[in-house]
C-alpha cells in the first residue's frame, strides 16, 4: 500500500519486505490484507456543447435538473453522438469516484457494489464505466441488469448554462441479496452516498443501502457517508441528523451541505454542530479550502506549530496536530479542527469541480486504511496504543486531501487520471508538499 508521498523512494509500509527488526528476532509480521468497500449508482457523465434549440425539443428547462426515461436519454445520446457535440464521457458516482481515486492513490484493493448492464456494446455507458475504472477497483461482486446503467448529461449553452438531463436507468435496482457479507471480513471502511437513500417506491436501493450498513457494523467497519448534495439533505434534514446519529462514523460535506444539514452557513460552524452525530467530518469550502473536525482524548491532544487561526471558533486549530479518535474511546473527549488553504491558492483556472469533493474523501479514505493496515502489521506500535481512526494527524490528513483534490480541478475528468508526482531523492515534508 503506497501512502502520502516518498521518503527517499521508500514507501512507508513497504509491503513486500519484512520487518528487518523482526526478522532479526527471528519473528515475521502478520500479514495483512485491508480493502475498502463501496455502494454506489453506476453511472457516465456525459458533457456536450448544445444549443438552446435542442433544450426546447426535448423539453429541458435551462439551468435546471431533469429526469428522463431511457428512452429519451438514448435518443438525446444518439443526436448528440451523430452531431460530434460531445466534449467528454467518463464513469461517474460520488461512491464511485472515490473508489477509484483510492485505489489509484493507494494501489490497493477496493470492491465496488452496484449494478452493471449484463449486454454490454463497446460504445455503450456500462463500456465507457468499466473503461475508465481503475483495475484495483474490484468489479466482480456488480448485479447484472437488463438495460442500461444511470447517465447524467451535462448540456452546455453558448452562454456557459449548464443544464442537466439525467437518466436513471437500472441504477437503483441493486437487491440487498446482492450484498455478500464477505466482503466486509478486513475492510476499512464502508462508504455510501445520500443519494441512495432517496430512490423512488419500489426500488430496493434504501433497503440494499441499510444492509450494507447493518453488516459494516457487525464487523467492526466505519461507516462513512457522504452528502452528496445539498437539495437531498433539505428535503428532510432530520431523517439525516438521525440517520447519521444511528449508523455513521465520518460524514463528507461541502458547505451548502453542511448548512443544509445544520443551519450553519459558516463551514467551521456547520463542522461542530456535525459532530454531535458522528466522530469525523470532513467539509471541503471551494476557496476557502478544507475543514476537519473530529474528537480526541484531552491526554494525548498535540498543539500545532502553525499560526493559530482566526474564525467563528476563536483559534480553532490550537489541536490540528492531534490524530482523531471515536468520541466513544474517549475518556475526556475534546473536539479539534484543522484546516488548510487552498493548495497553492487553487488553480488558475478551473476545468471542472466535479469530483473534487470525491478526491479529497479518498485521501481521507486512504489515510484511514493506512491506518488500519499498519495496525494489523505492528499491532503493539505506539501508534496503536489508542484507537485513532487515521494513520496521520489531521492537520497532515487536510494537507493530503487538499492536494488531491486540486489534482482533480484541473483536468476535465471527475476522476484521477494519475496518481500525485513522486517524491525525489532528499526532498523533505514541507518541500514536497508545496510542489
Amino acid at each position: 500500500m503506497r501512502f502520502p508521498g516518498r521518503r527517499k523512494h521508500k514507501h512507508y509500509f513497504p509491503v513486500h519486505e519484512r520487518d528487518p527488526l523482526l526478522h532479526h528476532a527471528g519473528v515475521d509480521a502478520p500479514e495483512a490484507k485491508v480493502h475498502v468497500v463501496g455502494i454506489d449508482q453506476t453511472l457516465v457523465d456525459i458533457d456536450a456543447r448544445v444549443t438552446e434549440e435542442l433544450l426546447a425539443r426535448y423539453e429541458l428547462p435551462k439551468g435546471g435538473s431533469t429526469m428522463i426515461p431511457s428512452e429519451r436519454a438514448a435518443q438525446l445520446y444518439d443526436e448528440l453522438f451523430t452531431q460530434k457535440q460531445i466534449s467528454y464521457e467518463f464513469a461517474g458516482g460520488t461512491v464511485g469516484n472515490t473508489m477509484h481515486n483510492y485505489s489509484l492513490l493507494a494501489d490497493d484493493a477496493s470492491i465496488l457494489l452496484g449494478v452493471m448492464s449484463e449486454v454490454i456494446r463497446v460504445g455503450t455507458s456500462g463500456y465507457r464505466y468499466l473503461s475508465n475504472t481503475s483495475s484495483r477497483v474490484n468489479l466482480d461482486h456488480l448485479q447484472p441488469v437488463d438495460g442500461p446503467i444511470g447517465r447524467c448529461f451535462a448540456l452546455v449553452t453558448p452562454d456557459g448554462e449548464r443544464t442537466f438531463a439525467i437518466s436513471a436507468g437500472k441504477m437503483n435496482d441493486l437487491r440487498p441479496e446482492s450484498i455478500p457479507p464477505a466482503v466486509f471480513e478486513n475492510a476499512a471502511a464502508l462508504v455510501i452516498s445520500a443519494y441512495l437513500m432517496r430512490g423512488n417506491a419500489g426500488d430496493p436501493m434504501p433497503a440494499t443501502t441499510q444492509r450494507a450498513v447493518s453488516l459494516a457494523k457487525a464487523h467492526g467497519v466505519p461507516v462513512i457517508l457522504t452528502l452528496g448534495t445539498s437539495f437531498i439533505i433539505a428535503e428532510r434534514p432530520e431523517f439525516w441528523r438521525s440517520f447519521i446519529a444511528e449508523h455513521v462514523d465520518v460524514v463528507a460535506m461541502n458547505e451548502e451541505e453542511g448548512e443544509a444539514l445544520t443551519g450553519y452557513p459558516d463551514p467551521l460552524l456547520a463542522c461542530e454542530r456535525t459532530l454531535d452525530w458522528a466522530d469525523l467530518v470532513l467539509c471541503t469550502a471551494g476557496p476557502t479550502g478544507l475543514y476537519l473536525a473530529g474528537y480526541t482524548d484531552d491526554a494525548v491532544k498535540r498543539a500545532t506549530n502553525y499560526p493559530l487561526l482566526p474564525g467563528a471558533i476563536p483559534e480553532f486549530n490550537r489541536y490540528e496536530f492531534s490524530r482523531p479518535i471515536p468520541r466513544r474511546r474517549c475518556e475526556k473527549p475534546i473536539k479539534v479542527f484543522a484546516h488548510i488553504a487552498p493548495y497553492h491558492g487553487g488553480p488558475a483556472r478551473i476545468t471542472s469541480a466535479n469530483g473534487a469533493g470525491d478526491a479529497a474523501l479518498a485521501a481521507l479514505l486512504h489515510d484511514i486504511s493506512a491506518n488500519r493496515y499498519h495496525r494489523a502489521r505492528v499491532p503493539s506500535s505506539a501508534k496503536h496504543a489508542r484507537d485513532f481512526l487515521t494513520y496521520s494527524s489531521m492537520s497532515q490528513v487536510c494537507r493530503y486531501a487538499n492536494r488531491v483534490s486540486y489534482q482533480v480541478l484541473v483536468q476535465s475528468s471527475p476522476r484521477l487520471t494519475r496518481g500525485l508526482p513522486e517524491r525525489e531523492e532528499g526532498l523533505n515534508d514541507e518541500a514536497y508538499w508545496a510542489m
